[in-house]
């Protein structure tokens, strides 16, 4: 603003000193006159340059600059497709124009090199589909993956990194744009990292201090996960400039999908490759956001995609978030497949693997090892299940109240009591991220904390059940 001011007022001052210069000239001299007007004219056009310079550089600087964070939240080659649909997130946004350096990757890189992995350096997301992997900028990896590190990458804490990963985090201002993509598994208030789980409520508050301290204009999450509509379902306003899809409901199972019998993993999930394809086919100029929402949704019939938050932000384009530039076509001409052909809940992946190994073999001595090896799943799953039944009928000390919590689904109101119940539980009695199955039967505590039993009860029921750290690898 100084600088718009000043430049008219000199302007004024140089033409108002060569207007008292010629009326004290005398009218005779024509020529001199002529000469001091003309100088007038060259001085003020020169000025008039100057500032029109100045203006378009600060309509430059008003441009929204374009960020984006993706995060894999999960390590093991079973969970392939994690890393997978981050890896491509990055090549799509590469290729739309968004800068490396915009573009900070969280993901265990476990894959890749993993001695399971047939195609040593190679991650595909779709049948017969193209490196991903390749050109990634992989930010944090390994044991820096963690919800702590994601909540001080997105809220610009350069100090509370320094010395983790590349240190790298957003730098964005008020007129800038955000978009997130994170993928992993769920569960009701819940997205887990290898090692622990971001919480709804820390995750909101960060969410609500980027807002505060003016880190963006608007911002994008696209959120692939079990359960992920708990995150935000009554939880995140709409006055924050925030807009979100999730692959789910708050009580439901996002899905897998493209079984590869040669890597023997599922390569993709389907809310996140239905994005991806849209993206890499259409104009992201044109398309908008409830656009892309609407065609992920109807093409996603596995799960209820939702959308929450400001939903006028829809109304934007996708390259708005997601790069303007002009994409290469991904498919080279081939035909893809749809998503949907074997499409199975994220939690079934680990038995619908081993069975997709059993119908292809031909050995008996590995036929019975895969038996062998799906009944050892279902035994820790029952274990589980068992284990909780035990700390519900102790806590409640009734049949009916007991069988209710083990299978009613109440809606999540109770927050301290239960982010206090899931620690308990992963301290006391399975580790969660070394359980996954786990999550799917948190909701059990949901439905205690829910129902007023007291927290002090439910955790000494635990204590008296629960016999710590006995099995692992409850999948």
């Amino acid at each position: 603003m100084r600088g718009r001011v000043y430049f008219p007022f000199l302007a004024f001052v140089l033409v108002s000193s060569s207007v008292f210069s010629v009326v004290a000239l005398s009218k005779s001299n024509h020529k001199f006159l002529d000469k001091i007007v003309s100088r007038a004219d060259e001085t003020v056009k020169s000025i008039e340059s100057i500032f029109h310079k100045k203006i378009v550089n600060d309509s430059n600087a008003a441009q929204p600059k374009q960020w984006a964070v993706l995060v894999a939240g999960s390590n093991g080659y079973y969970n392939y497709r994690h890393q997978a649909d981050i890896c491509h997130a990055y090549q799509v946004l590469r290729h739309h124009g968004i800068p490396a350096d915009n573009i900070i990757t969280l993901m265990y890189d476990d894959i890749a090199n993993s001695t399971e992995n047939p195609t040593k350096g190679i991650i595909i997301n779709e049948p017969n589909g193209e490196d991903v992997y390749n050109g990634v900028r992989k930010d944090y990896v390994g044991k820096d993956v963690t919800p702590e590190t994601f909540l001080k990458v997105i809220s610009g804490d350069i100090r509370g990194l320094k010395g983790v990963g590349s240190g790298r985090v957003l730098l964005s201002g008020p007129s800038d744009h955000i978009f997130i993509n994170f993928v992993d598994h769920g569960a009701p208030g819940l997205l887990a990292f290898p090692n622990a789980e971001l919480h709804a409520r820390p995750f909101l508050d960060t969410l609500l201090d980027m807002y505060q301290r003016k880190q963006f204009a608007k911002l994008v999450l696209y959120i692939e996960a079990c359960e992920s509509g708990s995150m935000f379902e009554d939880l995140l306003p709409d006055n924050l400039n925030i807009f979100v899809t999730t692959a789910a409901n708050a009580h439901e199972h996002s899905f897998a999908c493209y079984f590869d019998s040669n890597r023997d993993t599922y390569l993709g999930d389907v809310y996140s490759v239905t994005w991806m394809q849209d993206s890499e086919k259409e104009d992201l100029t044109k398309e908008t956001l409830f656009r892309q929402y609407s065609i992920v949704r109807k093409e996603t019939n596995t799960s209820h995609v939702q959308e929450y938050g400001d939903l006028s932000i829809g109304k934007l384009k996708v390259g708005e978030f997601q790069g303007k530039a002009k994409a290469p076509v991904a498919s080279n001409g081939r035909t893809r497949v749809s998503p949907l052909l074997d499409a199975v809940p994220s939690g079934d992946v680990p038995l619908a693997i081993l069975r997709h190994k059993l119908r292809r073999t031909n050995s008996s001595p590995e036929s019975a090892e895969i038996q062998r090896k799906l009944r050892g799943i279902e035994k820790k799953r029952q274990h589980l299940k068992d284990t909780l039944r035990k700390i519900v009928l102790k806590a409640t000390e009734d049949e009916a109240k007991t069988e209710f919590i083990l299978t009613g689904r109440l809606k999540l109101t109770n927050f301290s009591c239960y982010e206090e119940l899931v620690n308990a539980f992963s301290q006391r009695c399975f580790h969660l991220p070394k359980n996954e199955y786990a999550y799917r039967h948190l909701f059990v505590l949901v439905n205690m904390c829910q129902s007023s039993i007291p927290k002090e009860v439910i955790i000494r029921s635990m204590d008296e059940v629960c016999q710590p750290r006995k099995y692992t690898g409850i999948i």
